[in-house]
């Protein structure tokens, strides 16, 4: 189906079309009104979205099929439940939900919400930390799936999300709705290696943080090809967000991060930090939010975003933004684009270190200060990894494991 058609359609046309309950009316109510983005959607305006929406998908149908549930990992294939897992106090169904962000800033939210006639519905009743993995297998065809995590009071969890499979020429529309309850925290950490050629992922997501609840985002996104991550974060009282980003882009890529982030209750505090090394004509995106309501008194906000920009050809579109209706806070916002420093290089040539080799070490400690908020020392080692292979091309310990000119090379040795 083509999903721009949905633009001609009123929220009974919408349902209709979709097969959607209604009890699902609240999202077509919405994206009648917001519509399906196209090239003019301020949201928008610096991806390629047309091409996604106009384009006559063959729709992946997501089958019901017998779960396994064994080990400490959530697998996610093509939008279908594969494994459940064995993780103490924490349930796993698919299901109907019809809790739905009816102040999203999104079209796509709602429409995805309409095209998943059940979600995946995670609850967390006991302190755990666990992975959900999403496995995406089906080529030339959209994939539309949503997955639900509910946190209980005074649950404290640490949920790790990653991604695999080569779906080629696919639309990935997905995306979380996160309620972490009064008294709770969750640290939420996803790591995203996108390869050329490959799927096309718009994950767009609601996250609701209740009363003293903490929720820490950390999101690590290293792409060859485009995508998107949109999401809205609503701050009760003396609830606190801690978001950090990293982006490494490369090739063509637009890549980046949508937000708004809603102080709602009083005393709430919000941090976004976003770093972006963008290298050939590769494009960041990075046009977040800060909507302080007047309900809020005594806030904290503060949001920063730093970009290097590797190569003449790549851009970086940053837009930090506040938006305040009350005197009684703080806020701060802030945004810096630039190159490597050619001081800072020449320093380190001058201690016997070859340019390359200079780069390299100032782009890590430039990634570092994002990576350094993952306190798992097996998460953060492994998003090292990750990074290193694909800013590299490979991960320099394995390489030193099993070539001994590399090794050599790297300790000096002639």
């Amino acid at each position: 189906m083509k999903l721009d058609i949905l633009n001609t359609l009123d929220s009974n046309g919408i349902l209709k079309e979709l097969g959607a309950s209604s009890s699902k009316s609240v999202a077509a109510s919405a994206l009648a009104k917001l519509k399906v983005p196209n090239k003019k959607t301020e949201k928008y305006r610096y991806f390629d979205i047309e091409p996604l929406v106009s384009k006559d998908w063959k729709l992946c149908e997501v089958k019901e099929q017998n779960v396994e549930a064994s080990g400490k990992k959530i697998v996610i294939e093509d939008g279908a439940l594969l494994n459940s897992g064995d993780i103490d106090g924490v349930s796993v169904e698919v299901a109907e939900f019809s809790d739905i962000d009816a102040e999203h800033f999104d079209g796509l939210y709602f429409l995805s919400h309409l095209m998943a006639p059940k979600a995946i519905v995670i609850r967390c009743s006991k302190d755990s930390s666990f992975e959900i993995e999403h496995n995406y297998t089906s080529s030339e065809c959209l994939i539309n799936y949503r997955v639900v995590i509910l946190v209980d009071a005074n649950i404290h969890c640490q949920i790790s999300d990653s991604f695999k499979g080569e779906a080629k020429k696919s639309f990935i529309l997905s995306g979380y709705d996160i309620f972490v309850s009064r008294d709770a925290s969750l640290k939420f950490i996803k790591t995203h290696t996108l390869n050329s050629a490959n799927y096309t992922p718009i994950f767009t997501s609601r996250y609701k943080v209740d009363s003293s609840a903490n929720l820490k985002i950390s999101s690590f996104d290293f792409s060859f090809d485009n995508g998107l991550n949109l999401f809205r974060v609503e701050l009760k009282e003396n609830a606190n967000l801690d978001a950090s980003h990293l982006l490494y882009a490369t090739d063509s890529a637009k890549y980046g991060i949508v937000s708004e982030i809603v102080h709602e209750g009083k005393s709430s505090t919000s941090s976004q930090i976003a770093k972006s090394i963008l290298d050939k004509k590769a494009r960041g995106i990075f046009d977040a939010l800060i909507r302080v309501q007047n309900s809020a008194k005594w806030t904290k906000a503060h949001q920063n975003s730093k970009s290097v920009l590797l190569n003449s050809g790549a851009y970086m579109a940053s837009k930090p933004q506040l938006e305040i209706y009350i005197d009684d806070l703080e806020a701060s916002h802030g945004s810096t684009t630039g190159q490597l420093d050619n001081k800072q290089l020449f320093y380190l040539q001058s201690r016997g270190i070859a340019k390359d080799d200079a780069r390299k070490m100032l782009i890590l400690a430039f990634a570092h200060e994002i990576i350094a908020t993952v306190d798992d020392e097996y998460l953060a080692n492994k998003i090292y990894a990750d990074f290193e292979t694909a800013y590299y091309g490979k991960y320099e310990l394995d390489c030193m494991k099993t070539c001994d000119s590399c090794e050599e090379s790297i300790l000096g040795i002639e």
